[in-house]
């Protein structure tokens, strides 16, 4: 399965890959995240707990960054397992562009995933992934704005008002899924747990 988009952030890109690259903020951004460890600049690990549509599981999950250029690029795969509820796998290049004191963030990622999760009909994924990527978005904001002192006044008024939403998302045919299932933005979910959420929103992670 592959997915690709863009989404915006009012932050500047340095703020936003700090934010990325800070395992307490995203620890306190993703929902359901439980542990979230850096294990060197390059590794994560996390366990968390989500539900899609029927499905509740606590996802382990372990992300590797690579082919990193700070605060531009860099691409991160990972992989998790959910016990009887299924897993996942994947990776995803990532850059960050800066527009005007905003971030794009433009992402292409292939993921693979089994189990019951696979199983799932395509609006109940599509309803648990949204609910989940616009809470990450909504939380992440809030923490990168108390969390860093280069945010100005307007921009956190900015964030707090930010509402999520993809562009130019793609997704391929795949076995375990009915052509045209949307699923947003879950790549931060890698993104960071970058990665971690990969692992959940593509859902995952």
């Amino acid at each position: 399965m592959e997915i690709s988009g863009e989404f915006h952030i009012p932050a500047i890109k340095q703020t936003v890959w700090e934010g990325l690259n800070n395992p307490n903020i995203l620890k306190a951004s993703i929902p359901g995240c439980e542990e979230l460890d850096k294990l060197s600049d390059k590794e994560f690990t996390a366990a968390i707990t989500t539900r899609l549509g029927p499905v509740k599981a606590k996802f382990k999950a372990k992300v590797t960054l690579s082919d990193l250029d700070p605060p531009n690029k860099y691409t991160i795969s990972g992989e998790g397992q959910g016990g009887a509820a299924g897993f996942a796998s994947g990776s995803a290049s990532v850059s960050l562009i800066e527009e005007d004191k905003n971030t794009k963030l433009i992402y292409h990622a292939e993921i693979n995933v089994g189990g019951k999760i696979a199983q799932i009909g395509s609006r109940l994924i599509d309803s648990s992934a949204k609910k989940i990527s616009n809470q990450f978005f909504v939380n992440f904001c809030d923490e990168i704005s108390n969390n860093n002192e280069n945010v100005q006044e307007g921009d956190k008024e900015n964030l707090n008002k930010i509402e999520p939403k993809i562009e130019n998302e793609n997704l391929s045919e795949s076995r375990n899924f009915i052509e045209n299932i949307k699923i947003p933005f879950r790549l931060w979910t890698f993104l960071l747990s970058g990665a971690a959420i990969i692992i959940i929103l593509i859902l995952s992670l």
